[in-house]
């Protein structure tokens, strides 16, 4: 039975010379390009790259495999290509790439502008490579990229602030803040319990590295919760600190399930941006989502 991921496989690992560089494009692990080359080899009955020091080298049967195939399945992704586009423009379906920690305050009220959305969650840099290889129609993103291929609009800015949880008594740092006792103030912070979602502490670290003028900082992590809105509601039912974006927090703080404990003006904002692919055919929807996400920035 013919598996056309195989050959999608072996059409970048031939373009590439490289697994590593091929799983990068197919958004796959490098073993999962490796199985699927080993499992075409077994389909085929002949060995398709041989291993080199930097990458691997396509056989004689890999290069006429690629001729036998490439024009089909250049074919093949143009059709499914055109009816994406055809999808697109008959039920407005768009695929969104964005943070999971920006899902919530963000990603979230697009559902109210589109009938149809396929989300993927991703950072930065993997959301620019799936815009960029038309994997997904738009993105939002927290870094600037500078390509002739895609068009990038600043939506608005967010910041990084501290909450504590509902029940803890920060009066004392509170007095200390308003007081620019610096010392005292991070020797109490560092005296507490600590929510991050990410074990390598980057929020604190860069907090740390802005308002302390220090790249390490001494506090741990007790718990590691890898979404900003699942760690503001454990925060909010237990005791705690933890440093989130302000457009997160808003609606916790808003209810009063956690405490605004820190807004630092040393803390600089970070833009939001929407990126996207040229393409007219999106113009219209983006037009929306420009105006409905720079309407939920404005904190």
């Amino acid at each position: 039975m013919v598996n056309l991921e195989w050959y999608r496989t072996f059409k970048s690992v031939y373009k590439n010379g490289n697994f590593s560089n091929a799983a990068k494009e197919l958004f796959i692990s490098q073993p999962a390009v490796s199985q699927q080359i080993a499992m075409l080899e077994a389909h085929v009955g002949y060995k398709l790259f041989n291993r080199k020091s930097k990458g691997v080298e396509p056989t004689e049967y890999a290069k006429l495999l690629n001729n036998l195939i490439i024009e089909a399945l250049d074919r093949l992704e143009n059709v499914e290509n055109g009816f994406r586009e055809k999808a697109f423009n008959s039920n407005q379906l768009v695929s969104v790439g964005i943070s999971k920690h920006l899902f919530l305050s963000i990603g979230n009220q697009l559902l109210s502008h589109f009938d149809f959305i396929d989300f993927t969650f991703a950072e930065n840099d993997e959301l620019f490579n799936l815009v960029d290889s038309k994997k997904i129609d738009f993105a939002i993103v927290t870094k600037k990229y500078d390509t002739f291929d895609t068009i990038q609009k600043q939506l608005g800015v967010i910041k990084q602030v501290i909450v504590a949880s509902p029940n803890l008594d920060i009066t004392f740092c509170k007095k200390e803040i308003e007081n620019k006792n610096f010392n005292a103030i991070e020797q109490w912070l560092n005296q507490q319990k600590w929510y991050n979602y990410d074990a390598r502490i980057p929020h604190v670290k860069l907090f740390w590295l802005h308002v302390f003028d220090k790249k390490r900082p001494t506090l741990i992590s007790n718990y590691i919760i890898p979404s900003e809105n699942e760690l503001l509601t454990a925060l909010s039912r237990n005791l705690g600190l933890a440093i989130v974006w302000n457009i997160n927090a808003k609606d916790f703080i808003k209810k009063g399930d956690v405490q605004l404990l820190w807004d630092s003006p040393k803390m600089p904002s970070t833009s939001v941006y929407l990126l996207s692919r040229k393409n007219d055919a999106l113009n219209v929807i983006l037009e929306e989502v420009f105006i409905g996400v720079k309407a939920i920035l404005h904190i």
